[in-house]
């Protein structure tokens, strides 16, 4: 029941997010009330999430190692700055393509670092596909695409200490919680 609501959470987030790209033309005649439609789905999607990992049961398919956390905290502070305005608006990533997408791909690699059950490797594994899905389809959708006009370094040194700050807001939330981030 609980890996069934996680799939499903996991389909709606995906199909949610790809609906531009898969209907193009049904999406347009959504107009802007499209935007909470396809907003209210992604929250929908996220309770199914979280419903289905808290309560599914613990299966340990692989253990973690212990310098994963070391990693892992390492790869989210990388995927927080990645996910930041800083790929717009700084000048270390203004030549990526989908800097969000990489960095929730390695949001996701890094929480299957540190968890070796079942339930983690289908939520995170599933949205990990997702982005390397919606990476392939926006590139499908529109092959020619020109970076920007590149940022300042103040930026990207901005956004990078607002990504520690985050990290240490972030940690406080999972610890919150009950998992202890940090080692």
């Amino acid at each position: 029941m609980h890996f069934t609501l996680m799939i499903l959470g996991i389909a709606l987030w995906a199909g949610a997010h790809l609906f531009k790209r898969i209907a193009p033309d049904a999406r347009a005649t959504m107009g802007d009330k499209g935007k909470g439609i396809v907003a209210l789905l992604i929250v929908a999607s996220i309770v199914l999430m979280v419903i289905g990992y808290r309560g599914a049961p613990g299966i340990f398919v692989w253990f973690p190692p212990s310098w994963g956390v070391h990693v892992n905290n390492l790869l989210i502070l990388i995927a927080i700055f990645m996910m930041s305005p800083a790929p717009r608006k700084g000048r270390l990533l203004n030549t990526w393509r989908h800097p969000m997408l990489t960095g929730f791909g390695l949001w996701a690699v890094a929480h299957l670092l540190v968890n070796g059950d079942l339930a983690s490797i289908v939520l995170f594994g599933g949205l990990f596909f997702w982005a390397l899905i919606e990476m392939i389809a926006i590139n499908r959708a529109e092959p020619r695409w020109q970076p920007d006009a590149p940022g300042t370094w103040a930026k990207d040194g901005m956004f990078a200490v607002a990504s520690v700050i985050l990290l240490a807001v972030i940690g406080y939330i999972h610890a919150w919680l009950g998992y202890w981030p940090f080692g």
